[in-house]
């Protein structure tokens, strides 16, 4: 369906994320990847979707030569725990602690895209809560001996073993929690085309 709406568009996602070039395949929509690299730094004071809003613009800043037919979409996804952004793991000692901490917790998944052309940006995001169950050390360290979590906000993707047994309830976006909160997208880009 919107194959044939975003026809007169060049698609570009800028995200090295295997999940978001899936669900982007999935809806249908051509598109090629373009990845460039920013350093994900942003200001201290702000939480929760301002942090993923701003990173999401911050990524769309360096597609500085946008042509006129040109659709840029930028992505970033954090966990927010006890009102603190934990990002990607940096070791797996840093993993285990992120997730011994927010073991038998609940958490929230933020998700900012941005859609950017040289005529407009549009900024959106969604919040999905997720809740563990408690897991014990030898479940952790079981999950990050078989399953590359390092490259996923909060050091887990839910829909790896650790999200079969570990959520005990989700209220919002599973696909959010996977880093793209796609009905929103969808809705957003059907919206471009009329």
């Amino acid at each position: 369906m919107l194959r044939k709406k975003l026809s007169k568009f060049n698609i570009i996602l800028a995200s090295g994320s295997p999940r978001r070039q899936r669900f982007l395949k999935e809806l249908d929509i051509p598109f090629t990847i373009e990845i460039k690299e920013v350093n994900e730094i942003y200001p201290k004071h702000l939480k929760a979707e301002e942090i993923t809003d701003y990173l999401a613009d911050l990524k769309s800043k360096s597609f500085n030569n946008l042509k006129s037919n040109d659709l840029l979409i930028t992505s970033d996804t954090i966990v927010w725990f006890e009102k603190t952004a934990l990002g990607k793991p940096k070791s797996k000692k840093d993993a285990f602690l992120m997730l011994k901490k927010m073991s038998g917790k609940q958490h929230y998944v933020y998700t900012s895209i941005s859609i950017k052309s040289c005529f407009f940006q549009k900024i959106f995001n969604d919040v999905t809560v997720v809740e563990f169950e408690k897991f014990t050390d030898e479940e952790i360290n079981y999950y990050l001996e078989k399953f590359s979590p390092y490259d996923k906000a909060g050091s887990y993707g839910i829909q790896d073993w650790i999200g079969l047994v570990g959520v005990k309830k989700i209220t919002g976006s599973y696909f959010n929690v996977m880093g793209l909160p796609v009905h929103k997208l969808y809705k957003e880009l059907l919206n471009i085309t009329q």
